[in-house]
């Protein structure tokens, strides 16, 4: 079937389909379970909108393209001529996103394959609604496909909130973070509305291609969800790598001109400004994707943003329908959307006791240059738990005896641990560095299985290596 997306009408005549499983969309939780249960000889049928997101959000428009563009944004060794000098900024840009296009393309073609192998399994491009509790109408073009399923797995993930600000839906020159990947020519300016993790990892990624980036963040700091010291410092990091930070800025409007876009703003004193640029990224936010699936139709529950209402074993207000990954309200992440999977199977061929609650020390990463990861608490948030705490911050630069940096070229950056006093339990870790997207990961392995802070301070790593940096880290609590 084709991918156009339309309004489905029920037709006597439209084929039908009886399956074990449905999932709608491709996501990583979805197409997890899809192909586990159809190994185990489950008739299953994975239902994706456009073929062009055959394997979800993280492998076409999130995560493995953004992450491409920030390494080959930081490596221009890789993308230049065949002469062997590099290529200017723009060209490199044009390359960069040459390459990250047949990267995708490569695992979109893994990820069909993956489900339209086992002879169970059943590929639809279509737009689904549903029926009744149990039965989907696919739409694609004139086609239609009924599909009745004992099971529903509601996995259509989340798209960019576009908020109702004067002329920002209408000007032709803004952007989503989807159709920034995908342009085959770097804009010269680029404007970034919004200062969370999408705008200051886009932000970053531009300018190391040579793109002239403003960004403007409503609140007082960039990541707000960061202790202020860590927000200052990715800060001046984003300033050295040229992009004009401006912070406590309310958007007023955005106008297109003849030649460029002017966004303008209030700054926090209440002086009116504004910034042209040739492109605006509207990085504001994400919202899940209900949108035309019928769920109210049917007594499926949303919330006031949209999301698939679910409880802690991530069932929906009906029964046998679940809703995994982004659509669901939790946390935006491709390996939470895996725990998904992991609950939903219990339910499904378990003991059917796993669930959201299982979940602790739960890290996420910035791939800023370098990279910002955490895992627990913040200071801040530490802190307010009342708790006698042990606490230490550590310029990477200063670590003697963590060589790795210095090996690498980069001793840019700080870690910050923060323990429980009395008892050593690791409460939370940041870390702004080199590799700091793996370092984390220990951190958070150790926290699972309530490693306390003696124990990484004293254990034995790999030399040279930023994980190394824990012993030095834990070491200076007090």
């Amino acid at each position: 079937m084709a991918s156009e997306r339309e309004e489905p009408s029920t037709t006597p005549a439209s084929p039908s389909l009886t399956v074990d499983l449905a999932v709608i969309g491709f996501g990583k939780g979805g197409k997890t379970l899809a192909a586990t249960l159809a190994k185990a000889g489950k008739r299953v049928a994975m239902i994706e909108q456009s073929a062009q997101m055959y394997g979800g959000t993280c492998i076409n428009i999130g995560c493995v393209p953004t992450k491409a563009l920030v390494y080959r944004g930081e490596h221009p060794e890789l993308l230049g001529d065949a002469g062997g000098e590099p290529a200017d900024d723009s060209a490199r840009w044009t390359a960069a996103v040459g390459a990250t296009s047949e990267l995708t393309a490569l695992l979109r073609d893994k990820n069909f394959a993956m489900l339209d192998t086992p002879d169970t399994a059943t590929v639809i491009t279509g737009f689904a609604t549903f029926v009744d509790p149990h039965t989907l109408l696919v739409a694609a073009g004139d086609d239609r496909l009924t599909v009745h399923a004992d099971t529903i797995v509601i996995n259509t993930g989340a798209v960019p909130a576009i908020p109702d600000i004067p002329g920002l839906r209408e000007s032709s020159r803004v952007v989503t973070s989807t159709e920034l990947l995908a342009l085959p020519q770097r804009p010269d300016r680029l404007i970034v509305l919004g200062g969370g993790y999408v705008g200051v990892e886009f932000a970053s990624m531009q300018a190391a291609f040579g793109a002239e980036v403003t960004l403007i963040q409503r609140s007082e700091r960039i990541l707000p969800a960061e202790d202020p010291d860590i927000s200052a410092r990715i800060t001046v990091l984003l300033a050295e790598s040229g992009v004009d930070v401006i912070t406590g800025a309310a958007l007023s409007g955005v106008a297109d001109g003849e030649d460029a876009t002017s966004v303008s703003f209030t700054r926090s004193d209440g002086v009116a400004d504004s910034v042209d640029g040739d492109l605006v990224l509207a990085a504001l936010g994400r919202r899940p994707m209900t949108d035309g699936l019928g769920l109210d139709a049917v007594g499926i529950e949303t919330d006031a943003r949209g999301a698939v209402v679910v409880d802690e074993h991530l069932r929906t207000s009906i029964p046998r329908v679940f809703a995994v990954g982004d659509v669901n309200g939790g946390p935006q992440y491709t390996y939470v959307s895996l725990d998904d999977y992991r609950i939903v199977l219990d339910q499904l061929t378990g003991a059917g006791i796993r669930s959201t609650a299982d979940r602790v020390a739960v890290p996420h990463v910035v791939f800023t240059t370098p990279p910002l990861a955490r895992v627990g608490l913040n200071e801040h948030q530490a802190h307010a738990t009342g708790r006698a705490l042990l606490t230490a911050t550590r310029e990477v630069e200063a670590m003697a005896t963590v060589p790795r940096a210095r090996i690498v070229g980069d001793t840019r950056g700080v870690m910050k641990a923060v323990a429980d006093a009395a008892t050593g339990e690791i409460l939370g870790v940041t870390v702004l560095a080199h590799d700091a997207h793996e370092v984390i990961n220990t951190v958070a392995v150790a926290m699972r299985f309530g490693a306390t802070a003696t124990q990484l301070r004293d254990g034995i790593y790999t030399h040279p290596s930023m994980t190394e940096a824990l012993n030095d880290l834990f070491g200076a609590l007090a």
